[in-house]
């Protein structure tokens, strides 16, 4: 797979009760899946308040509010 750049994958852990997983970075587009407080989350991607990435567990790819997540500062 070609990419004008890579990045290394940085987990983090879901801190809200549960996060939802979105196809696109719209928070209307259809749910992957969700995140269980605590369950980690390989963040890929950060912009505009949305982390796009994949759930290590299952490896579902999608969309995050970082607002959810525990990122550093």
């Amino acid at each position: 797979l070609f990419a004008p750049h890579y990045a290394k994958p940085m987990p983090v852990a879901c801190t809200a009760e549960t996060a939802p997983i979105r196809e696109t970075a719209e928070m209307d587009s259809a749910l992957v899946c969700t995140l269980a407080q605590g369950e980690q989350f390989a963040v890929l991607d950060l912009s505009g308040g949305i982390a796009w990435g994949y759930c290590v567990k299952d490896h579902l790819v999608g969309y995050v509010p970082i607002s959810a997540l525990d990122l550093p500062q």
